[in-house]
């Protein structure tokens, strides 16, 4: 996003609309480039009087055409029709059974609106996983943006892109669950933004989910914010 300089009026109503603090104030506002994540926030608010804020052309442009197809939530992802950070949300699973018995779904969120985060950040997490011979869903938008597979190493032309935010996803057998918490939690201390850790299981028959007892074990502590989402159609699943 841009301030055009011949238009602003210096009115400052658009600074306390902007989700990553990047309009400054100078001879006009304008916006810091590097720490713009293409959100369209201050844009789409319609809060300049007179339309001084614009997109040009190169923010939709390779590399940085990123930025905005996992900040903005009404920007598609081109290869996988999906929208906003672009994962189909695993609190679904209740309607699609992405995730059966015996297996998890982990979610890593890295960023939120004020820090966000860049694709070396993911980096560090994805490659980690990657080496437990865990594989990245191939759904999940960063799956696109890997240059190898195998190690979850990411394309150089993206890795210092900022974006609002990330969400890498992985399949976990229950078997897998204890490695993945003990190699993986403890590496987050060393990721420069804030990261979320969920978890999507199946309950039992009996209604339970044993699966809090076994994370509080490995000294995780655990918030079961239970989402269940049947959606307005028929669950997929019984």
């Amino acid at each position: 996003m841009k301030i055009d300089p011949e238009a602003c009026v210096s009115c400052l109503g658009c600074i306390d609309y902007c989700p990553m603090g990047c309009i400054h104030e100078g001879e006009v506002l304008f916006i810091d480039q590097d720490e713009c994540v293409e959100c369209g926030v201050c844009l789409h608010t319609g809060v300049c009087a007179v339309d001084a804020i614009y997109q040009p052309e190169e923010s939709l442009v390779y590399p940085r055409a990123i930025r905005k197809q996992f900040s903005d939530p009404g920007a598609e992802h081109p290869n996988f029709k999906a929208w906003g950070r672009g994962t189909e949300e695993a609190k679904t699973n209740d309607v699609t059974g992405k995730f059966s018995h015996g297996e998890y779904g982990m979610l890593f969120e890295f960023g939120r609106p004020v820090t966000g985060t860049r694709f070396t950040e993911v980096q560090k997490i994805a490659m980690a996983i990657c080496d437990m011979g865990i594989e990245i869903l191939k759904e999940n938008p960063v799956y696109g943006l890997l240059e190898d597979t195998r190690t979850g190493r990411i394309k150089k032309e993206f890795l210092h892109e900022k974006v609002l935010s990330v969400i890498l996803e992985i399949r976990v057998r229950k078997e897998q669950l204890p490695a993945v918490v003990e190699k993986i939690i403890p590496l987050l201390a060393d990721v420069d933004t804030v990261v979320s850790v969920g978890l999507v299981t199946r309950f039992e028959e009996n209604g339970s989910l044993p699966v809090i007892r076994d994370l509080e074990k490995l000294g995780m502590q655990v918030r079961p914010n239970a989402k269940i989402n049947v959606g307005l159609g028929r669950p997929l699943i019984s």
